[in-house]
C-alpha cells in the first residue's frame, strides 16, 4: 500500500483476489481507473461510519 495501512482498509491478500474482477483495467474496453483500491476503501469507510461523501477525508 502506498499510504500508511489503516486498520479497516482492504488487506493485500483480499485485494489480490478482488482486483482482477474490477473494471478499469487495460484491455477491458473501459476507461482505466486511477485507483480502484482507494475508491473501494472509501466506499467501505462511508458504509462503516454512515458519513456523507463530503465528510470523506482527503487521503
Amino acid at each position: 500500500m502506498s499510504l500508511a495501512h489503516r486498520l479497516h482498509d482492504i488487506s493485500d491478500p483480499i485485494w489480490s483476489q478482488l482486483e482482477p474482477h474490477l473494471p478499469g483495467k487495460k484491455g477491458t474496453g473501459v476507461g482505466i481507473a486511477r485507483d480502484n483500491r482507494q475508491c473501494i476503501n472509501a466506499v467501505f469507510w462511508i458504509v462503516r461510519t454512515g458519513a456523507p461523501w463530503r465528510d470523506l477525508s482527503p487521503d
